[in-house]
């Protein structure tokens, strides 16, 4: 018997005419959204020629490029906008955080040929270093003469400190005080003396006892492979005679540094924390999965995307010069001293990992997340961004 087969109602076959029907509103469609597209660039092209306008009124007036308040509430607007007419805020704030850093980058940029000080004299201790050989560009973009004092020109202090305006000390942390103590007696008693090592009391001292004109130390907290200052924060930790010293904060303003200003004691205490207590721990987790012989790649595979970011910032770390972190985290008996404290607050967690005592541990996990309070909430948007980002390149 053959299978009787009914055949298909007109309506289920597939019409042509139809199909070039959606092919043509598929078209038009396109063509409206590119012509939206042009819109937008030439809006983004309109709003780039006033900021163009507002960098060239800043740099006139010698006003700084960063206005917090400015930003927050651009941003607030533009997320209630997006709110009221259906669109999802956090993607407009997106898209606007990038619009606006682009614009303060584009100011840097600018503000960079600007010199608070036109025809100042700028001499660099320790200038062919990575640190040295960045502020280099920095000042020389803004017209500054610089001068390179270091370890093969040592000779020639006295004539490469005449008639200077900064001199600038970025040295190895252990040798600092030794090169501020030499050329304290060959500055001129105007010139202004700074150091940019990661640790400040000491140096700070040094240089009072130095040299008796003004006195500023600085912390820089990025390094040298820093493509624009913009947002990058400098620590300022007052000497003496702050008022001849607030050029070279006024400088960095104009770059786009963000300056922070802290006493030297509260500086060498919190970067502790911040940098050699944060660098040590990411050694010792490296130096474990080194000797545990993890796989990578393979562990890789298995990867959420903040296992890989937080295995990342690890790997960072190692890609980088070892000397450089051995002078930040051994730079100071009271550094050492906090990371043996850390070891010893690790190591009371044995009892509770010999025990098993998932109640102990879930008591002191809340005890904790009380303590982090609010920042909870906000390390948890931030890094999320973050996740969504590595996503997007990965």
């Amino acid at each position: 018997m053959f299978e009787n087969k009914t055949e298909k109602p007109d309506s289920a076959k597939p019409d042509d005419s139809s199909r070039v029907d959606v092919d043509g509103a598929l078209l038009g469609m396109r063509q409206d959204i590119d012509a939206i597209d042009a819109k937008i660039v030439s809006l983004l092209a309109e709003r780039q020629r006033v900021v163009h306008q507002v960098v060239a009124l800043k740099k006139t007036h010698n006003l700084e490029i960063y206005h917090p308040a400015r930003e927050a509430d651009l941003i607030s607007k533009r997320r209630n906008q997006a709110s009221q007419i259906g669109l999802d805020p956090d993607f407009i704030e997106e898209i606007y955080r990038s619009v606006v850093r682009r614009s303060r980058v584009t100011q840097s940029r600018t503000m960079a040929l600007k010199s608070v000080r036109p025809g100042g004299i700028v001499l660099l201790v320790g200038g062919k270093g990575e640190m040295g050989r960045f502020f280099k560009a920095c000042f020389h973009r803004a017209d500054y003469q610089v001068r390179i004092l270091d370890r093969d020109n040592w000779l020639d202090v006295q004539s490469l400190c005449q008639g200077i305006d900064l001199a600038m000390v970025g040295v190895p942390i252990d040798v600092s005080c030794q090169v501020i103590q030499k050329i304290g007696p060959s500055l001129p008693l105007e010139a202004v003396l700074c150091d940019i090592t990661s640790v400040k009391e000491n140096p700070l001292k040094e240089m009072l006892k130095a040299h008796a004109g003004p006195v500023i130390g600085l912390h820089p907290l990025f390094g040298p492979s820093t493509s624009s200052l913009d947002k990058q924060i400098i620590v300022a930790t007052p000497g003496r005679d702050n008022h001849a010293c607030q050029w070279i904060l006024d400088q960095f303003t104009m770059w786009g540094g963000v300056v922070v200003r802290s006493d030297a004691r509260e500086h060498d205490d919190i970067m502790g924390i911040v940098q050699a207590l944060r660098h040590f721990a990411t050694f010792a987790f490296g130096q474990f999965l080194k000797r545990r012989g993890v796989s990578l790649s393979r562990t890789l595979e298995f990867s959420s995307p903040i296992y890989r970011l937080e295995l990342g910032m690890v790997g960072r770390l190692f890609a980088q010069d070892a000397s450089l972190y051995s002078e930040i985290i051994f730079a100071s008996r009271h550094r050492r001293d906090l990371l043996k404290d850390y070891i010893a607050s690790v190591n009371e967690n044995l009892d509770m990992l010999e025990a098993g005592d998932k109640g102990l541990f879930q008591r002191e996990f809340q005890k904790i997340a009380e303590w982090f309070g609010p920042f909870s909430e906000q390390a948890m948007r931030e890094s999320t961004f973050l996740i969504d980002k590595l996503i997007e390149r990965f």
